[in-house]
Formats: structure tokens, C-alpha cells, sequence
């Protein structure tokens, strides 16, 4: 089969998809902050073309965050839909299937993964369901703060992949809750309860499709990370592991090349597949 026919079956399935998912889902709706296609910049799938969907809503507030601009919902979002003719700003409250038709107009030609990020997508784990039905054959990839494994246990098995935030409580204030119509946990707060949390998420993703994300700031001994990477040596040892470099933004500094060396070396101590990978799309300086 022909590229030309390829695309032509997906669309097919997704308007087949977006039929089944509207039945399944009827009112379920999320905040879109941005729909566009770029290269995948962090994890596994680094340089891949994707279409990425963002959604506002994140209770935890990272000192690192890159979008800041997501955690909160605005009262009357407003969604902005990279089309390549023209891009424009549409009502941001959307369902599987209007959602489903940007990612389809946003693609420059041929199908892409799709990547659902935010924000927190977790929030509404009714409506990544719902997503993956509506996008057909697309791969969809799934970008977690890792805070939430009940939502998680409800979704894994119909995501095609899974980028797990591994992150340190001392690099995180105080969590502001989010108010959504899904049932969802509240985000866990201070060492315990991460530490609890970061362990079933690990056991959901154990043997799947997936990878953990280390954001390594500056100011952090490699020895704060040890929990971290010994929870993944015990729960999920074939998780393979990216160290991300921060980004300097927000008044927060970069990571020296020492930190990243010692943690490579307790990564490989403990028997880990690691990678050390900055923010590649802000090298390329693309969205």
C-alpha cells in the first residue's frame, strides 16, 4: 500500500473512531491549551515527528516547569490550533472527536503519534480513553507528571506508550488541587507520599511501553537521587532511564556535568539502561 492509501485508511479509522468515542464518552470534554505537530524533544521517542495535544490543568508546581503557563484553567480557555495555512484560536472546552479533528489538521501530510501532554493529562482519564479511540491506528503517547496511579492503572492499557516523570520532592512547592469532573486522587505531597505513589506507577508501567524522565537541576547532590533509582531497580529494572538536564528558566540553574557523570555511574551500578538527553526541541527551537 502507498503512502497516499496508508493516510487515506487512517483517516478512514479516525472517522470511524471519533463516531465510536462521541457514543462512548458523550460529554466528555477538556481544557486544550495547544494543538500542533513538532519533533518529539524529551524521552524515548527524542527527534520523532509527532502531533502534540496539551492540556491545561496540573496540580503539582515543578520549580523547573517549562509550561508554567498550563497548571492553572482559565475561565474560558481559548485553544490554539497550529494549522499550516493559518493558525488560530478555537473555544478551548473539547471533546475526543473535535480534538481528534485538529490533530488531523494540524498533520503536515502523513499520520504522526500523537503525544498528550499538559499540564496533567492524568486529570481526565476518561477522556484518554476516549482519545485513543478517535485517533484510529496513531500511536498515542502519554506525558505524566507521574503523580496519579489510579488514573494511570485506568488508562495504561490503552496508551501505546508511557513517559513517567521521576521526580524529587525537593524540587517541588506546595500542590495547588485542580478542580476537573473525574474522580482523581490529590497529588501526593512530601517524601512518603511520593515515595509511595512513585512506586506504583512504577509497578503499572513495569514490562510495557514506557520510560522514566529524571529532570536533574542544579544545586542537587546525584546521592538525593538515589530512591528514585532504587525503586526502578526493584519495581520496573528494565525501565529504561533518561536523565534530563534542566533547562535554566525561572530563576532555576542548570546542572553541572559532574552530577550527570555520577549519576549515569549509579544508574549502570544498579544494572539500569540510562541516557543522558537535554530538551532537544529547545535546541532546535521549535515548540
Amino acid at each position: 500500500m502507498g503512502p497516499e492509501n496508508q493516510l487515506g485508511s487512517v483517516r478512514t479509522a479516525d472517522a470511524a473512531g471519533v463516531a465510536n468515542a462521541t457514543r462512548a464518552t458523550g460529554a466528555t470534554r477538556v481544557p486544550v491549551l495547544e494543538v500542533f505537530a513538532s519533533v518529539q524533544g524529551e524521552g524515548l521517542f527524542v527527534g520523532e515527528p509527532q502531533v502534540f495535544v496539551r492540556l491545561f490543568g496540573c496540580p503539582l508546581r515543578c520549580r523547573w516547569c517549562d509550561t508554567p503557563g498550563s497548571w492553572a484553567i482559565p475561565a474560558a480557555p481559548r485553544a490554539r490550533i497550529d494549522a499550516p495555512e493559518k493558525p488560530r484560536r478555537e473555544p478551548g472546552w473539547a471533546g475526543p472527536a473535535e480534538v481528534a479533528a485538529w490533530i488531523t489538521e494540524v498533520e503536515r501530510g502523513s499520520a504522526r503519534t500523537v503525544s498528550l501532554t499538559g499540564g496533567e493529562p492524568l486529570l481526565w482519564p476518561g477522556f484518554v480513553r476516549a482519545l485513543k479511540r478517535a485517533i484510529g491506528s496513531r500511536r498515542l503517547h502519554l506525558e505524566t507528571a507521574g503523580a496519579h496511579p489510579r488514573a494511570l492503572e485506568h488508562v495504561v492499557d490503552c496508551v501505546d506508550h508511557v513517559s513517567l516523570d521521576l521526580k524529587l520532592p525537593a524540587d517541588l512547592d506546595a500542590p495547588v488541587p485542580v478542580a476537573t469532573d473525574e474522580p482523581v486522587e490529590d497529588a501526593p505531597i512530601g517524601e512518603e507520599d511520593w515515595s509511595r505513589v512513585r512506586r506504583r506507577m512504577l509497578a503499572l508501567v513495569r514490562g510495557r511501553d514506557a520510560c522514566g524522565k529524571l529532570i536533574v537541576a542544579g544545586g542537587r547532590a546525584p546521592r538525593e537521587f538515589l530512591p528514585l533509582l532504587d525503586d526502578v531497580a526493584e519495581l520496573a529494572p528494565a525501565l529504561p532511564i533518561v536523565l534530563q538536564p534542566v533547562t535554566p528558566l525561572h530563576g532555576v540553574q542548570a546542572c553541572g556535568p559532574g552530577t550527570l557523570a555520577a549519576l549515569v555511574e549509579l544508574a549502570l551500578e544498579r544494572h539500569l539502561t540510562v541516557r543522558v538527553l537535554p530538551q532537544v526541541h529547545r535546541l532546535l527551537e521549535v515548540p
